[in-house]
């Protein structure tokens, strides 16, 4: 790393200018018809369904609103799931694929109605990193063509690929603080360092105080087997890295762009700020942890990518990592694990959309039995 390890904020670059709620700890007793452990941005998309369909709500977040993966992520807004959609269509059925993929896209279109602030419309770039990967491209391509997604061939000065035009960016940050400031004003209770001791069939043990309620909804995506011992082996927590710089003058971004299969993203932000993440792999199966640090490897290989990939010279200014969990399949879990316990995480990488998606599945389940989101 060149940079001097005091010149460095290891906070995301989501945080300039965006202050937190500094809300209380827990003390004493709550009741209330759900508890949900999760003030990130699928915790919060479920408190708000929650209170959309009457019930009164609790939530509780180990750290702060958005403190996790929510609030640290590459600012994408993806239609879709994790693998491409061609990809999807030959591990899931190209029905379902499609199915997801509308779903996603209608809830993207939610989020940017609900938090305009938040959201830039922009669109997408998948910019392939060789032939191989841009014969990848053609396929994907083709399959959405056919099945009437929203996609376009794309050659620019980033390289070529794949344009998705509904795609966006946004601030994730501040969509989770949008959301958790709507839900206090719509009566929910929200608690800030205050992690779930022990989560039972009638509420939630914390630190200093109890929630007491007869369902509880864990939305987490890091970590989530360790809050819900039940989903350990199906569930496995890794670590994504991400730098940010400060304002870019040399280059200009106007889409969020990915490549090599997904792995390595940027965007630049309105302020001119780069914000580029990725190469888990090399940090090879050391990446598989609950340890939320940066690592050299892995950071040094994000530097060589700013400077010869992305070509700014930029001033580094922020390292960062989130924790975020997987799934062998690629696809969510959403479902009750226990009398009375609900879970909605892993969802593999891109869990803004896929994530919020959840919640709200996982509000209706949990309430009514019944939801049509479910992917």
């Amino acid at each position: 790393m060149s940079e001097r390890a005091g010149d460095v904020s290891p906070l995301p670059v989501w945080r300039v200018g965006v202050e937190t709620l500094g809300l209380t700890t827990l003390s004493g007793a709550v009741d209330a018809d759900v508890c949900v452990v999760g003030l990130g941005g699928s915790g919060l998309s479920c408190i708000g369904e929650l209170l959309r369909l009457g019930a009164r709500v609790a939530g509780i977040d180990a750290a702060i609103v958005g403190g996790g993966a929510a609030g640290r992520n590459g600012g994408f807004l993806l239609a879709g799931i994790a693998a491409f959609h061609h990809d999807a269509a030959g591990a899931h059925g190209r029905e379902r694929a499609a199915r997801a993929w509308r779903l996603t896209l209608a809830e993207l279109e939610r989020i940017a109605a609900e938090t305009p602030d938040a959201v830039r419309r922009t669109g997408t770039l998948r910019i392939a990193i060789d032939d191989e990967e841009l014969a990848d491209c053609e396929e994907q391509f083709t399959m959405m063509r056919e099945d009437g997604l929203p996609v376009e061939r794309y050659e620019g000065w980033e390289g070529r690929g794949l344009l998705f035009p509904r795609d966006a960016s946004f601030q994730p940050l501040l969509r989770c603080r949008e959301l958790a400031t709507s839900a206090l004003g719509s009566g929910a209770r929200l608690f800030e360092r205050t992690p779930a001791l022990a989560i039972d069939g009638g509420g939630v043990t914390t630190p200093e105080g109890r929630i007491n309620a007869p369902v509880t909804i864990v939305a987490v995506d890091g970590g989530l087997e360790r809050v819900v011992p039940e989903l350990a082996g199906r569930v496995r927590t890794v670590r994504l890295q991400m730098i940010g710089t400060e304002p870019a003058t040399d280059v200009r971004y106007e889409r969020p762009v990915y490549l090599r299969y997904g792995l390595d993203y940027w965007q630049q932000l309105t302020d001119g700020r780069i914000a580029l993440g990725g190469f888990r792999d090399v940090g090879g199966d050391g990446e598989w942890t609950h340890d939320a640090r940066p690592t050299a490897a892995v950071q040094a290989a994000l530097e060589r990518c700013l400077r010869e990939r992305v070509k700014t010279r930029a001033a580094i200014t922020h390292r960062w990592a989130a924790l975020v969990s997987y799934t062998a399949d690629g696809l969510p879990v959403v479902e009750q694990v226990r009398p009375g316990v609900w879970a909605a995480g892993a969802y593999n990488g891109t869990g803004n959309v896929v994530g919020a998606l959840c919640g709200r599945a996982v509000a209706q389940l949990a309430v009514s039995g019944r939801t049509e989101l479910l992917l």
